[in-house]
């Protein structure tokens, strides 16, 4: 199994914080935020190698912080060559930039690099497995916070039958995160919805364009999870992971 974490994006709800920083690298509680999701997929035995997937302008900072790492786990930097918000590949562009790039033939573990959880990996992948096909990691949300969220509609198997972005009145109950797990055959189906010319940029375009085409399951975690996408959930965050930091 392979990993990829999406760290392309160029953060401008964030600047300035993240105008020459890539916010995936901002402390949290002491640590970078990517440390924590990097601890959750060192404890996956299947994973033998992880993907960061980047761009020009963040390349020698995630270098620096891999090569100072010394992760268990080999950490490849891939620089998507893109210098700006305007002429970026997109968070599935870059998913197929990297499967291009490391030549990926296996199944494929996606994370996106902003999203802190407090689930385990371990619980996601073993329900992925029972399943035989793709994953998604999904959370219950009331009904107005799905109104600003990726909403999966699911049948009582957790099988998707249904996925809308921010949509008025959403018909699901569950909000669909950024963590995705895709067996090994599904992985040729990126550069198929691109060349079909499909959106190249939330990676949960790829989800209701796959859910139609074959079995495409749910995992209901149980925990938290924060998308850190402004300075107000960046506090928030900190605040809540710093005091993990002090009762330990």
């Amino acid at each position: 199994m392979k990993c990829i974490l999406l760290c392309a994006g160029y953060a401008t709800r964030l600047f300035p914080l993240t105008e020459n920083f890539p916010k995936a690298l901002l402390e949290v509680g002491g640590r970078p935020l990517l440390d924590y999701i990097v601890d959750e997929v060192n404890s996956l035995d299947e994973v033998d190698e992880i993907y960061l997937v980047t761009n020009n302008k963040y390349t020698p900072h995630f270098q620096k912080w891999a090569d100072e790492k010394n992760n268990k786990k080999t950490i490849t930097v891939f620089n998507d060559k893109t210098t700006t918000n305007e002429n970026r590949l997109g968070a599935i562009g870059d998913i197929q930039f990297t499967i291009e790039n490391a030549k990926i033939d296996d199944d494929l573990l996606i994370i996106a690099g902003d999203n802190l959880f407090t689930f385990k990996l371990r619980d996601f992948v073993d329900f992925q497995k029972s399943k035989g096909t793709s994953a998604i990691c999904v959370k219950e949300e009331d009904h107005e916070s799905l109104k600003r969220l990726g909403v999966v509609e699911t049948d009582e198997n957790q099988k998707i039958v249904g996925f809308e972005e921010k949509p008025e009145e959403p018909k699901g109950k569950y909000a669909a995160s950024a963590v995705y797990l895709y067996p090994r055959e599904v992985v040729p189906e990126f550069k198929k919805y691109i060349d079909e010319g499909n959106k190249i940029d939330a990676p949960g375009n790829f989800v209701a364009y796959l859910y139609k085409k074959m079995p495409f399951y749910a995992y209901p975690f149980v925990g938290q999870w924060h998308d850190v996408g402004t300075h107000e959930s960046l506090a928030r965050v900190n605040e809540l992971y710093s005091k993990k930091a002090e009762n330990k």
